[in-house]
C-alpha cells in the first residue's frame, strides 16, 4: 500500500506543478465586453438642435455624459425636424426604417402644436399614439421611454411683441397633458420647463436665433435625461 500512495504522489506531482504554472500564467479571467447601448431620439427642433453643433444637441449630451461614467452608447439615432408637430413626426416615423428593440427611447413634441394655435384636445390623442410607440421602440419598456416636457419659448427674444403670459399658459396646458399620459403608461418625465424659464434673465441659455436653446441649456436637460437612463442601468 505505502508503495502504491507513493507511485501515486509521485506522478500526481508533476501535474499539480502543471496547473499551479497554468494558474500563475494566466491569472486573469476572460470577461464578457461591456454591452453597447442603443438610444432613440424622437422629435422635433429641440432634438436636433437648432442652431446649436449636433454635439451639443441634448442627445449626443447625453451619451457623452454616460460614455464619460464607463456605461457604453452607441451614437443615438434621431428622427426629429425643426417645425415637426406631433402629426408630422407620425407620418415620418411611418416611413423611417427602425432597428428596435432600442435601450432607451426620449420624445419631446408638441411646441409648433402650441405655435400654430391647435388646441390640447387636438395634442392628446397624438401624443399619446406616439407615446405608446416609443414603447414599442423600447421592446415594451416603458421605464425605459424618457417624456421631456415642452420648453416656454414665450421667454425668449423671439417673443418679443406676444402676449408672453398667454404662450406660458398655453405650454403648461400642454405640458399638463403629457405629463398625465406619461404617468398613466409608467414612462419616465423629465420637466425641463421652470429651467427654460430662466432664459428670461440669462440670455446664455439662448441660442443665436434668439429662439432657440443653447449648448448650455442642453447640458441641463442631458444631466436630467443621464439621472433617468442610470436608474435602469
Amino acid at each position: 500500500m505505502k508503495m502504491k500512495s507513493f507511485i501515486i504522489t509521485f506522478f500526481s506531482f508533476p501535474l499539480i506543478l502543471i496547473f499551479s504554472c497554468a494558474k500563475n500564467k494566466f491569472p486573469y479571467q476572460m470577461t464578457e465586453p461591456k454591452k453597447a447601448y442603443s438610444y432613440l431620439a424622437l422629435g422635433d427642433s429641440y432634438t436636433i438642435g437648432q442652431n446649436v453643433l449636433p454635439s451639443e444637441n441634448f442627445p449626443n449630451q447625453t451619451v457623452q455624459l454616460l460614455n464619460q461614467q464607463n456605461y457604453i452608447f452607441r451614437s443615438p439615432e434621431i428622427l426629429a425636424k425643426t417645425g415637426w408637430t406631433t402629426d408630422e413626426l407620425q407620418n415620418n416615423i411611418n416611413t423611417h426604417s427602425f432597428t428596435p428593440p432600442y435601450d432607451f427611447v426620449t420624445l419631446l413634441i408638441g411646441v409648433n402644436n402650441q405655435y400654430r394655435g391647435r388646441s390640447d384636445e387636438n395634442y392628446i390623442p397624438e401624443f399619446e399614439s406616439l407615446l405608446k410607440q416609443a414603447i414599442q421602440f423600447a421592446g415594451g419598456k416603458a421605464d425605459h421611454v424618457i417624456v421631456i416636457s415642452i420648453p416656454d419659448w414665450g421667454v425668449t427674444p423671439f417673443a418679443d411683441g406676444r402676449d408672453r403670459a398667454q404662450i406660458a399658459k398655453e405650454i403648461d396646458d400642454y405640458n399638463a397633458a403629457n405629463r398625465y399620459i406619461s404617468e398613466s403608461y409608467k414612462v419616465h418625465y423629465v420637466d425641463i420647463t421652470p429651467g427654460s424659464r430662466e432664459a428670461a434673465t440669462d440670455l446664455s441659455l439662448v441660442a443665436g436665433d434668439g429662439l432657440h436653446p443653447s449648448a448650455k441649456e442642453y447640458t441641463k436637460w442631458a444631466q436630467k435625461v443621464l439621472a433617468s437612463i442610470k436608474q435602469q442601468l
